[in-house]
């Protein structure tokens, strides 16, 4: 049984993303949590939370996210009707990526999927905020659905890597687990670290011979030093239908977040992205 967040905010991106979920995993016997998280206002201090008026605007919200949940369980459940899956609604009144880490280590969850918001005007915001957020600090793996993104199958999955660390199999797990369920073919995209020092390439290149010997799969070098129009070039040519990554240091994770504006412009992400811990 696998264990599945959902944070939702019940706009259309993330119920686009539940959709996703739904879709991903039908064959699956999932426990799906369904999280909204409310922001303490900076009207509610500590000294205002004593008082009746107070109590009654925060247990308001409160009442107003959890029926919203269930009403969205109740459409969610009468589409799909999946005797597979298993719904929780869970409201909290916390910070957004304390309360996500906290959920995921009592309920062990495997996997957090949530909508992104879509590129918008010149800006071409590839995730929205709390999503980059998520991705950066929430310590269980993240697949991004971004907006209006629907479920096609899995046919082909693009893994990017510089080979600076060794892979590790326990961190790969949510990858090999979606190959294995879709029959998918995996294309191991490898880009050269900024001073081209390979020192784990061969290691890698026997880890996932011995580790994805049951899934078809083949190996891409790339020196190119437009890693963006690379990689978009890439999946556009290749359908590739979901991207995933490591994250961790040095890798093309931290440089896609930490890149020039310029390059903004010229790159975006308009198929789900896994992105896996890095110990």
């Amino acid at each position: 049984m696998k264990s599945i967040l959902l944070p939702t905010d019940f706009s259309k991106n993330s119920e686009n993303a539940i959709n996703y979920a739904m879709a991903l995993f039908k064959d699956v016997t999932c426990e799906f949590y369904l999280l909204n998280i409310q922001k303490a206002s900076s009207f509610i201090t500590d000294d205002m939370m004593v008082m009746s008026a107070s109590a009654t605007i925060y247990q308001t919200i409160i009442d107003v996210s959890k029926k919203s949940i269930a009403n969205l369980i109740t459409k969610i459940e009468t589409k799909y009707r999946n005797k597979k899956h298993t719904f929780h609604s869970v409201v909290d009144y916390d910070n957004f990526i304390d309360s996500i880490n906290q959920l995921t280590i009592s309920k062990h969850i495997d996997l957090i999927i949530m909508g992104t918001k879509g590129a918008t005007g010149l800006e071409k915001v590839i995730f929205g905020s709390n999503t980059v957020h998520v991705m950066q600090r929430c310590i269980a793996p993240v697949l991004a659905i971004p907006d209006g993104c629907l479920f096609t199958g899995l046919d082909e999955i693009a893994f990017t890597t510089n080979h600076l660390t060794l892979h590790n199999i326990e961190e790969l797990k949510p990858l090999k687990e979606l190959l294995m369920l879709h029959h998918s073919k995996l294309n191991v995209l490898h880009f050269d670290d900024i001073e081209g020092v390979n020192n784990q390439k061969q290691e890698n290149k026997i880890f996932l011979k011995k580790n994805f010997n049951d899934i078809s799969y083949e190996n891409i070098d790339s020196y190119s030093k437009d890693l963006y129009k690379t990689l978009e070039e890439y999946l556009h040519s290749n359908n590739i239908k979901l991207i995933a990554m490591m994250r961790q240091k040095h890798s093309f994770f931290e440089r896609l977040f930490n890149r020039h504006p310029e390059e903004t412009l010229a790159f975006s992400i308009d198929i789900p992205f896994l992105v896996m811990e890095n110990s």
